[in-house]
């Protein structure tokens, strides 16, 4: 079982809803991913997803898109980030690390061979945003072979025939895109996510984590009653971009709204959600 599937089977009978923050790697500086990360962790995130820098983002919003214009800056490169997640790991082996990023850095490396790299520095899935189910022979394969994790995005509008590929090629979890637009983009109405959920959870027998909109401990709150995991990216990557200056203040609001969507979340389940 790999470390995505055990921390959900631990969850589920701890009653609680992952929270899976996300930052990008080499922001605001290289030198302060890691010991972001291991902040996240103790403020309550029981999963990582670490964004590859791009050039091209298109899935995000202009939050995270200045965040991958400022890792570039730092020249920050696929290698850079493996560099990362090997560095984390040598004090934390059990908090699951998934990539979430574009196709064309992995191309550069080649499937086999980024898939060896990653499984060897310690990354346990990966989330590829342009890469649809239906176009993923020999990339899956090799995730596969070196025991990493295949998510998929599921958005609103994605067809049942899609659904089911992702059910069948899928693994360790999959993210519902819970807004039609870019990461940062609108406002969460969450009885809709709730029954897109209900939909999805006749198809996919894996986790449904959501993403998209959550803001604050009350959106986060809100998803954990009908969902099993949490994503937040735009609104740590805001606190990262505001406070970037001084890494102190910066470590403390991060640390902050991680622990408070922890704690609402906790007390959203124990409440019967």
């Amino acid at each position: 079982m790999s470390r995505i599937a055990s921390r959900f089977a631990e969850l589920r009978v701890a009653n609680r809803a992952a929270l899976i923050p996300y930052i990008t790697a080499g922001d605001p500086h290289p030198d302060q991913t890691v010991g972001l990360m291991h902040h996240l962790v103790a403020q309550g995130a029981d999963l990582l997803e670490l964004g590859v820098p791009f050039s091209d983002p298109m899935a995000d919003g202009p939050v995270i898109q200045r965040a991958t214009e400022r890792a570039l800056a730092h020249q920050v490169s696929m290698h850079d980030v493996l560099g990362m997640v090997r560095a984390f790991r040598q004090t934390d082996t059990t908090t699951p690390v998934i990539l979430m990023g574009y196709l064309n850095p992995i191309e550069v490396l080649g499937y086999e061979t980024f898939a060896r790299e990653a499984a060897a520095a310690g990354v346990d899935g990966v989330l590829t945003v342009d890469m649809p189910p239906e176009e993923t022979a020999g990339y899956n394969e090799a995730l596969q072979a070196a025991g990493l994790d295949r998510i998929f995005l599921v958005s609103p509008t994605t067809p049942a025939r899609r659904v089911k590929a992702i059910a069948q090629k899928g693994s360790g979890f999959v993210y519902y895109v819970s807004l039609k637009g870019v990461t940062g983009a609108k406002t969460l109405d969450v009885a809709d996510v709730e029954q897109h959920l209900a939909t999805l959870r006749s198809q996919i027998e894996l986790p449904l984590g959501v993403g998209f909109g959550i803001r604050d401990a009350v959106s986060a709150a809100q998803v954990a009653r009908i969902a099993d995991a949490v994503v937040v990216g735009s609104a740590l990557v805001h606190l990262i971009e505001t406070h970037m200056n001084d890494p102190e203040v910066m470590r403390q609001a991060v640390g902050g709204l991680v622990a408070e969507m922890r704690a609402a979340m906790n007390q959203a389940r124990s409440q019967g959600g």
